[in-house]
């Protein structure tokens, strides 16, 4: 009966996805449309249409999301002036649905629901220098662009020390509206007290770098980037935190170095600021929880806080 339950729900996913398209001009295929439910923010379809031509749809699943897109937008078309790597080019956007051609290349990995981690597109054991230079070379070449360039398309601009402020903000609402254990907190407080870890400069950031958002080609090259809804100028150590997470601190000094031979503006604790960073990541997913309510996503928060539901 389940699994009844689960192909009717994908069915009439792909018919409003269909839907939404045709309303917006998008003549998509019924048999080439293809669900992604991993999203937490968008419901994804990769489709094809009477054309031939590969298309994104998003969907917005909630109305809170809607802030975020707006400033995707916004440093979307910044981007296509000023970014060597390809991203995405919304041909539609609304409040209802945002659609682009795909890009050219694969990610790097997707998401499992089923057992919640990654399905690699690439070695992940054994990085090849082709994909650490040719990320290296994007992330310096991103963290390049002008201020006032990035001001003036109307992105967030934060300074160091503002930067630095609002995660002090949101780890106080983190631990006042749902809890910390007094060991991270008080891990965290040492090191935002600690000027000796911070950046005296701010850059402008991706915000999400995880591996299903960075696209590579046949030569594990990096050839584009997706998802810019937290993009921001704000602390550069945001874009290697996942990184760290993922590969490793002994990887993450590979790619710094690499970084900084691209260009990219290192300072001498960034590698022990990252590491740190890392340990905030439950900040996040505790104000993610607290906006969109999501009962589950609570629950990961919790543990990953240190804490039970009294």
């Amino acid at each position: 009966m389940s699994d009844i339950r689960t192909k009717d729900n994908h069915d009439n996913r792909v018919e409003e996805m269909v839907a939404l398209a045709e309303k917006h001009g998008i003549h998509l295929r019924t048999e080439k449309v293809e669900i992604n439910e991993s999203g937490m923010d968008f419901l994804v379809a990769f489709a094809t249409d009477t054309d031939g031509v590969k298309w994104v749809l998003r969907k917005p699943r909630r109305s809170d999301v809607l802030e975020r897109a707006d400033n995707e937008h916004r440093v979307l078309k910044l981007l296509k002036q000023h970014f060597p790597v390809a991203v995405p080019d919304w041909r539609i956007y609304t409040s209802e649905l945002i659609a682009y051609p795909l890009l050219e290349g694969v990610p790097t990995a997707g998401v499992s629901l089923e057992v919640r981690n990654y399905e690699w597109n690439m070695d992940y054991e054994d990085l090849s220098p082709q994909f650490v230079d040719s990320l290296a070379q994007a992330l310096a070449a991103l963290h390049s662009i002008d201020h006032d360039v990035a001001r003036a398309a109307g992105l967030r601009v934060k300074s160091p020390a503002e930067a630095r402020e609002t995660l002090a903000q949101h780890m106080e609402r983190v631990k006042q509206e749902i809890g910390v254990s007094e060991e991270l907190w008080d891990r965290w407080q040492k090191w935002m007290t600690d000027d000796s870890y911070w950046p005296p400069h701010s850059v402008l950031v991706h915000g999400d770098l995880h591996p299903p958002h960075i696209i590579i080609d046949e030569q594990q090259r990096v050839t584009g980037l997706l998802d810019w809804t937290e993009a921001e100028v704000a602390n550069p150590g945001t874009d290697f935190v996942l990184y760290c997470a993922v590969f490793g601190e002994e990887r993450l000094e590979e790619l710094l170095t690499r970084y900084e031979e691209a260009g990219g503006r290192v300072w001498p604790r960034m590698k022990d600021h990252i590491v740190e960073q890392l340990t905030t990541y439950p900040v996040l997913l505790g104000l993610f929880a607290l906006t969109s309510g999501d009962d589950e996503v609570m629950n990961m928060a919790r543990a990953a806080l240190g804490v039970t539901e009294a």
